[in-house]
Order: structure tokens, then sequence, then C-alpha cells
């Protein structure tokens, strides 16, 4: 793959992204659950995971969305797609096994997060759909609720946008398995929230995930 900083070539890893290598391992439960770090903290634990396309608003909206919960007293913690990469995930590529591996990460951490008691916000591309009904259905059996919020973003806007310069790099053969452009993006069918930047303001489009936080009750009216 290609170093999106340098540009310099980086072998891939390769591996099955859900492999069990681990064995002879057991779950300890605590004697302190979720409803009760939730009732401390006075507040719901979720997972609002953004997906869309590279400039869509993904990590621009969690910003923006970060800001109106914290105003309301809520605990939450932006995944930004490139921070994480700078970190835990700093060993994956952008091939599809390691685009794979970086969002079943991505789902577990949330995941905890959610178990925590704290609302996550995730903004990743996350390309697949296969890989973030995963992460949905990984909530599920947690119990944790998990609100898919699809960044609808025309590719012509978004690669007009390009705030990082990374569509002009990829149509020119620099940046290979760049998504919307030699990688695909398979949009949501039936996210819980849809927004369309391309005909929303980034104030409009935050405020509309905390209507609906407050509508499904995850957020106190």
């Amino acid at each position: 793959w290609i170093d999106p900083a340098s540009f310099a070539s980086v072998p891939t890893l390769t591996f099955k992204a859900f492999d069990i290598m681990a064995t002879n391992v057991h779950w300890h439960e605590g004697d302190i659950t979720r409803d009760d770090r939730e009732k401390f903290l006075g507040q719901k634990g979720a997972t609002l995971w953004l997906t869309g396309l590279s400039g869509s608003g993904k990590s621009s909206i969690s910003v923006a969305l970060e800001s109106l919960l914290f105003k309301r007293g809520v605990l939450c913690y932006r995944l930004d797609g490139d921070n994480v990469r700078m970190g835990l995930n700093k060993n994956l590529g952008f091939s599809p096994e390691d685009r794979v591996e970086n969002i079943r990460r991505i789902g577990e951490v949330s995941k905890l997060m959610t178990d925590a008691g704290l609302i996550a916000m995730t903004a990743f591309i996350s390309p697949y759909a296969a890989d973030r009904t995963i992460a949905r259905e990984l909530h599920a059996a947690a119990g944790a609720p998990f609100v898919e919020i699809y960044v609808k973003c025309p590719l012509s806007v978004a690669e007009e946008r390009d705030p990082k310069g990374l569509y002009k790099k990829a149509r020119a053969g620099v940046i290979k398995n760049f998504t919307g452009i030699d990688a695909p993006y398979e949009a949501p069918e039936s996210a819980e929230v849809v927004i369309d930047t391309s005909e929303v303001s980034l104030e409009d489009a935050a405020a509309k995930i905390v209507d609906y936080l407050l509508e499904v009750g995850i957020l106190k009216k």
C-alpha cells in the first residue's frame, strides 16, 4: 500500500481478519454493569457510526456533534479514521484485508466505549456493507445501541472539495485503492440517519443527529 503521508510503499500485512489466535481465554465478568455506569454518568452509552466517502464531511460533522453533546453535559469521544491510523491501527494499510481489520478493531473499541457508558462517534469511510453489519451485530450481541449515520455526498462534490488533496493524487495514480476511484464504496441501504452534505450545512447535520438521539431516547429531552 502507499503511505498517505509519505507516499512511500509499505508492505501490506496478510492475515485473516477474524481468526481467533488466543486460546484458553475466558471473559471475566465484573461486579459493575453498563447500567451501573450509565446511572453514575447520568446518560446512555451508544455508538454513532458515521460512514461515507472521503471528503463527505464525516470528521467535520463528528467535531460539531461532539461540541453539541458536550454542551448538553454528555460524555462522548470521537474515533476519527486518520487519528486512529496514527496509533492503534498504524500497522494497517488500505488493502481490502487491512480495511476489514481496521473496521473490526474500531467496532470492538466503540463497543467497549459504549459499555463504559460513553457515546462513541466513529468517523470512518468503512466502505464495505458486510463490515458495518458485523460492527452492528457486535453491538447488538452486547445489547449496546448502534446508530448508523450515512454521510451522503456525490462523488463529484467530494472530489471537488478534496480537503486533503487525496482525490487528485488518486486520479494521478499516486495513491492506490482509494475509495470512490479504484476501490468501491457500498452505500448503506437502511441507515438510521441519512445526511446529504451537498444539501445541508454542517450545523444542521449535527443538529439532525441530536434530534434523532432525542427521538429514540438515547439523549434526555
